[in-house]
């Protein structure tokens, strides 16, 4: 059976200020075509499918206008909800499109049973795990010992039964431990939230979301599919694509990655503006319409830099300086040091400065706990 693999559409997405409404529909369309020419019998799309709980009417609408497109195609189409979807929103009207052949997957309850579909070599059982918490699993097992994610997600796959001789596949959305993040997703302080790769080992092909890069995690059927679109500019270097997954008899699975073009690129460039405003620089380049971060090396402020570039390079997101000014600036690099320490790091550095001790092992574990107690509260 052949299936497409897709994740993290973050549908209404905004960055740096810019709607990226148009590059989705743009890329949704792309994506359509290759199924056309791919012919899969699935898609699998692994959460976020919106950027925010409650999206704009404009990101229901395109995607909407996605699903009728996979339903004319007559494939089967499973979508779970990630960290970024309400799970209510996502599984609104599951039953009825569940009919047509849109799985929708239903907010957790202690309970996921397979959709099976046959091929020519037999029974293939499709688990759909949308986004959990050890919390939304605790309250369905409070017998069992949950203290953290990868806990929670083996609790609920162990309660799925799943039979290891015929094909699984689970469509999940978490982040596996030693995944390569992208920078534009969303994080918890600490790795509190990773999951072990071993929790999977049951399934012939793990479908994941949440990390934005396309990457297998330890070995190639458990894999990130990436978002279709960059959505950060850590992301500037990297190459989307879709990924097509063929699973035949079991163990035998065959994978091709088809990459997709967007509307408009995002890049990095840096010079000083009278560099980049040459026409010899930027005339065989798609700069011109890129979304762009600019760094100048001016260093003196060039007055209204960004209005006048935007003359040229019409989506500059992010404009910058690079310059003995701001390289001297101590007080901005002493607070990027802090965003990139984690929480624990952080009030061990205080409690040190304080009491002139380093934190027990006993009160460094005890703090950790805490750290993960309070971010799971809040997210």
């Amino acid at each position: 059976m052949k299936f497409i693999h897709l994740s993290d559409l973050h549908l209404g997405k905004r960055v740096n200020e810019f709607s990226m409404i148009e590059d989705q529909e743009f890329i949704l369309k792309q994506i359509l075509g290759i199924i056309d020419a791919e012919q899969p019998e699935a898609v699998l799309i692994a959460g976020d499918v919106y950027d925010k709980p409650v999206p704009s009417a404009e990101a229901v609408a395109l995607f909407d206008t996605f699903l009728v497109g996979l339903s004319k195609r007559r494939i089967k189409v499973f979508v779970i909800s990630g960290n970024h979807d309400s799970a209510e929103r996502i599984a609104f009207g599951s039953r009825i499109m569940n009919s047509a052949g849109i799985n929708m997957s239903p907010v957790y309850d202690g309970e996921i049973g397979p959709v099976t579909l046959t091929d020519d070599y037999g029974k293939l059982n499709v688990y759909m795990l949308p986004f959990i918490k050890p919390s939304n699993v605790r309250v369905h097992f409070p017998e069992a010992e949950i203290s953290s994610y990868t806990e929670a997600v083996k609790t609920a796959i162990d309660q799925m039964s799943v039979n290891p001789s015929e094909r699984n596949i689970l469509i999940t959305h978490q982040f596996v431990t030693g995944a390569s993040s992208a920078g534009s997703e969303e994080m918890s302080v600490g790795g509190t939230d990773n999951v072990d790769v071993s929790v999977f080992d049951g399934f012939d092909y793990v479908a994941l979301g949440h990390i934005h890069r396309s990457q297998k995690c330890g070995s190639e059927n458990v894999r990130y599919s990436g978002t279709p679109l960059k959505y950060s500019f850590s992301e500037a270097n990297d190459h989307k694509s879709v990924t097509i997954a063929e699973l035949r008899e079991k163990d035998n699975l065959k994978l091709k990655f088809v990459p997709l073009q967007p509307k408009h690129d995002m890049a990095e460039i840096r010079g000083t503006y009278n560099e980049l405003m040459l026409k010899s620089f930027y005339e065989h380049t798609t700069y011109r319409t890129d979304y762009l971060h600019i760094t100048l090396t001016d260093e003196e402020d060039v007055p209204d830099a960004l209005a006048r570039m935007r003359q040229v390079y019409t989506n500059i997101m992010k404009l910058d300086y690079d310059n003995t000014r701001t390289r001297n600036n101590s007080v901005l690099q002493e607070l990027e040091d802090i965003r990139s320490k984690a929480p624990a790091e952080l009030f061990s550095e205080f409690y040190k400065s304080q009491n002139g001790l380093e934190l027990s092992p006993e009160q460094a574990k005890l703090i950790d706990s805490l750290v993960a107690e309070i971010w799971e509260e809040g997210k």
